[in-house]
């Protein structure tokens, strides 16, 4: 039962992504006039269009949903009435085979794994790309979430579940670290690996991304080591995170790290101005 209820709730997660990948305009040369003022931020042509402003809606949905689940946990010495309820479900329908399934998805979610896969990651798309900012760019996703992460834990020092004897023994509970380790690497190597490749590998990615990510989620809270509203915490979290990184960068319908280009480009104009 466990393992079906992860892949049903992950498969759901990376359908909707996907479809929701597939709506996305394709990019190309623009067959009509500009689109001026608010339409803009729904043009895919326009420097701030289609995608940044999908960025920073996942930002704005992310922030408040962590920001929602900090407050309804705050009080909370355990579990909310859900999170028990699906804690005690995952422990009663727990078997060894279950269990050793879970651990193989909770194991791909570890900081050292997705350390690992991100310097997999970002010689592979350097070589790929010859993009300079590849690196830069998953080094401020893997390490900001991380910061983030852990000051978030420290900061709430909540209780994990007593199901499994493990989860004491693994510091704070709030949010999940490894949601938002997998949130946001899953979502920027889906990214990254879409990048000069067709519309139908940017949904496969984008699917595959928010479904393992999900998947991982899954398996921590089926395990007995972290609450539900961890997880969920986590996600947006991880997500949210990866959304600024993505707006900072450029995001996929700009040139990659053309945001940081221009930033760099203004202040060395600026600093030409006050030379002369």
């Amino acid at each position: 039962m466990p393992l079906i209820a992860l892949v049903i709730v992950s498969s759901l997660a990376g359908a909707l992504v996907a479809a929701a990948a597939a709506r996305l305009p394709r990019t190309g040369p623009r067959t009509g006039p500009p689109r001026l003022r608010f339409a803009a931020r729904f043009d895919p042509e326009a420097a701030t269009g289609l995608a940044l402003t999908l960025a920073l809606l996942v930002l704005t949905v992310g922030g408040i949903a962590v920001a929602v689940l900090a407050f309804l946990v705050r009080g909370a010495a355990g579990g909310t009435g859900l999170d028990v309820r699906v804690a005690q479900w995952g422990a009663d329908h727990a078997t060894p085979f279950t269990t050793d399934v879970l651990d193989v998805f909770t194991d791909l979610g570890r900081p050292g794994t997705i350390a690992v896969l991100a310097v997999v990651l970002g010689i592979e798309e350097l070589v790929r790309t010859r993009s300079r900012w590849v690196v830069p760019f998953l080094v401020i996703v893997v390490g900001g979430n991380g910061i983030l992460t852990t000051t978030i834990k420290h900061v709430a020092d909540r209780v994990r579940p007593t199901f499994n004897p493990i989860a004491e023994t693994l510091g704070p509970s709030f949010p999940s670290g490894h949601s938002s380790w997998s949130a946001a690497f899953f979502a920027a190597a889906a990214l990254l690996l879409a990048r000069n490749r067709g519309r139908h590998a940017r949904i496969a990615l984008s699917g595959l991304a928010a479904g393992l990510a999900v998947a991982i989620a899954a398996s921590r809270v089926l395990l007995g080591v972290h609450w539900l509203t961890d997880v969920l915490a986590g996600l947006a979290l991880g997500w949210a995170w990866f959304a600024v990184c993505a707006i900072a960068f450029g995001g996929r319908l700009l040139r990659f790290g053309a945001t940081a280009e221009a930033a760099g480009a203004g202040s060395a104009l600026a600093g030409t101005r006050l030379v002369r």
